[in-house]
C-alpha cells in the first residue's frame, strides 16, 4: 500500500499544559500489579485517531470539548493524573498527586482529505501531531499520558495520545478514551466504571513458577551477531489483507488446518514464515514467534470489566529457521495455535511469579516476531462527539525501542470497502524485498517451499 508520507505541512501548537482532576481526589500510593511493571512495558506508546467534520459541529471546538472531558474522566481514573515512583525491587508505585496529564492545543494547515482515502501508518508529520515534549519521557516522575488534539481546516481533527505502557494495555487505554467521549457527548460519568484491584495479577507468595516462560530468555546463543541496522536503511511498508488474500493464504492448507484456524493464526503463520526467509538466519537457529494474549476471560473469575490495568501474556513458539522455511505451513499454524493455547489461568501466575523472582526481566527479542492483535481493542469505535473515527489505532507501524520486531494487526477498510487487517511491516531494505517475494508467492497460490499450488494441498506435516 501507498502511504501519504511524503505529504508535508505546518502545525501550530499552543505551549504544553497540566489537565488536572475537574475535582478533588485521593493522594494515595497504589502499586501497579506484576504484569504491568516487567522491563518490557516501560516505556510509551502513541495511539492516534482522525476524525471528519460532522455537520452542526461546526461552532463546536473539539479541542475545549475534550480538554473538560479529560478533566472530568480523571476523577473516576486519578491514577493517571499521579507519577510514577520505583521502590526496593524494581516494584512500581503510582502516588496519587493529582498533578494531571499533559495536553496540547493544536491547528494544522491541513484538510483530511489531503492524507488519502486510506489512512494508515506511517503517518506524514507524526512528531507534528504528537509532540514530543522535552522531558516528557522518562518513565518515573512524569505525566502518564500525553494529549494533543489538532485541528484540521475541513473541521476535522486528530486526537494522539501516549500512553506510559506499564499503566495499562490497549484495552485499558480504550476504555479510558471511551470514558472522555461519553463525557464529551454529555454524560455524567463513564459508562464503565474503573477498576483498579493490581494485586489480581500480584506474585503469589511465596511466588512457584509452574512454566518453562521461554519468552524471557536470557540470551538466545548466537543471538548477539552483527550489528543492528541503522534506522536509515530500514524500509517501512503496509500489507492489506482482505478477504481475497485470506482465501489465498487459506487455500494452502489441508482441510482439517483450514476449517479449523482463527484468521489470526492463519495471518501470523503466514508472516512468520515469510519474515524469518527474509531475514535469512542460519538453518539451525532458533527462532520465535511471539503474540500478545488477552487473559481478562481466561481466568475461572474473569477479571472486572473495568479492569485498566496489563492483562496479557507474550506466548512463545519456538522453531528452527529450517524447519519454519521448509515444512508446510500448517506446520506453522499448529505452532502458533499451540502457543496461543498454553495462556492459562496458572500460566498467569506463573509469570507474575517469574517477574518477582527475575528481578522483572524483559522478553527476547532476538530473532523474534511479535504480534499485537489489536483488532479487538476498540479503537475504532472511541467516539467524542463526531462520530466514530476514520482511522483509530497505533501511530506507527512497530515500537522504536525494538525495530522491525513488533507487527501490529490493525482493523482496516480498504478502498473498495472491503474490511480487512492492515499490517505494516518494517524490515531492513534487502530483506524486504525478500519478504515482498515471499508474500506475494503464497498470495498467487503457491506455497513453494512445501510444493503446494492454489487450492490444491500436497501431503501434511500434521
Amino acid at each position: 500500500m501507498q502511504s501519504t508520507k511524503s505529504l508535508t505541512f505546518k502545525v501550530s501548537r499552543k505551549n504544553p499544559e497540566l489537565i488536572a482532576p475537574a475535582k478533588a481526589t485521593p493522594h494515595e500510593f497504589k502499586l501497579l500489579s506484576d504484569i504491568d511493571d516487567q522491563d518490557g512495558l516501560r516505556f510509551q506508546i502513541p495511539v492516534i485517531q482522525f476524525y471528519r467534520s460532522q455537520e452542526g459541529k461546526g461552532i463546536m471546538d473539539p479541542v475545549k470539548a475534550i480538554r473538560d472531558a479529560v478533566a472530568k474522566a480523571l476523577v473516576s481514573y486519578y491514577p493517571f493524573a499521579g507519577r510514577l515512583r520505583e521502590r526496593a525491587a524494581r516494584k512500581l508505585v503510582v502516588e496519587c498527586t493529582g498533578e494531571g496529564v499533559m495536553f496540547i492545543e493544536a491547528d494544522a494547515d491541513v484538510t483530511l482529505k489531503q492524507f488519502g482515502e486510506a489512512l494508515h501508518p506511517p503517518f506524514p508529520c507524526l512528531k507534528e501531531l504528537l509532540y514530543d515534549v522535552p522531558g516528557s519521557t522518562q518513565l518515573l516522575n512524569c505525566p502518564l499520558l500525553l494529549i494533543q488534539v489538532t485541528r484540521l481546516k475541513c473541521g476535522g481533527f486528530i486526537f494522539a495520545i501516549r500512553l506510559n505502557h506499564t499503566m495499562s494495555d490497549a484495552f485499558g487505554l480504550v476504555q479510558f478514551m471511551s470514558a472522555v467521549g461519553v463525557l464529551a457527548c454529555g454524560a455524567e460519568a463513564p459508562s464503565i466504571p474503573p477498576v483498579w484491584e493490581r494485586h489480581l495479577l500480584t506474585a503469589r507468595d511465596p511466588p512457584t513458577v509452574t512454566h518453562m516462560h521461554r519468552e524471557y530468555d536470557d540470551v538466545i546463543p548466537d543471538a548477539k551477531k552483527g550489528a543492528p541496522t541503522p534506522p536509515q536503511d530500514m524500509a517501512h511498508r503496509s500489507f492489506f489483507f482482505g478477504p481475497a488474500e485470506l482465501s489465498a493464504l487459506r487455500s494452502l492448507l489441508p482441510p482439517h488446518t483450514r476449517r479449523n484456524s482463527s484468521t489470526f493464526e492463519l495471518l501470523a503463520a503466514s508472516l512468520w514464515r515469510c519474515r524469518t526467509i527474509a531475514i535469512s538466519p542460519d538453518p539451525k537457529d532458533e527462532v520465535r514467534f511471539m503474540c500478545i494474549v488477552n487473559t481478562r476471560r481466561r481466568f475461572s473469575q474473569p477479571l472486572p470489566a473495568g479492569y485498566y490495568g496489563n492483562a496479557f501474556a507474550f506466548s512463545v513458539a519456538i522453531a528452527t529457521a529450517g524447519d519454519l522455511s521448509t515444512r508446510p505451513l500448517d506446520f506453522v499454524v499448529g505452532l502458533v495455535k499451540k502457543a496461543k493455547d498454553e495462556v492459562t489461568e496458572e500460566y498467569m501466575r506463573s509469570l507474575a511469579d517469574v517477574m518477582v523472582i527475575r528481578n522483572r526481566p524483559h522478553f527476547s527479542v532476538a530473532r523474534t516476531y511479535l504480534v499485537s492483535d489489536v483488532r479487538h481493542a476498540g479503537f475504532r469505535k472511541v467516539d467524542f462527539g463526531w462520530g466514530k473515527p476514520v482511522y483509530g489505532g497505533p501511530a506507527e507501524g512497530g515500537v522504536d525501542e525494538i525495530p522491525g520486531v513488533v507487527n501490529f494487526y490493525i482493523p482496516f477498510m480498504n478502498n473498495k470497502g472491503e474490511d480487512g487487517v492492515l499490517v505494516p511491516m518494517c524490515l531492513a531494505a534487502n530483506a524486504m524485498e525478500v519478504f515482498v517475494k515471499e508474500l506475494e508467492g503464497m498470495l498467487q497460490g503457491v506455497d513453494a517451499v512445501a510444493g503446494r499450488k492454489k487450492g490444491v494441498f500436497i501431503g501434511s506435516a500434521m
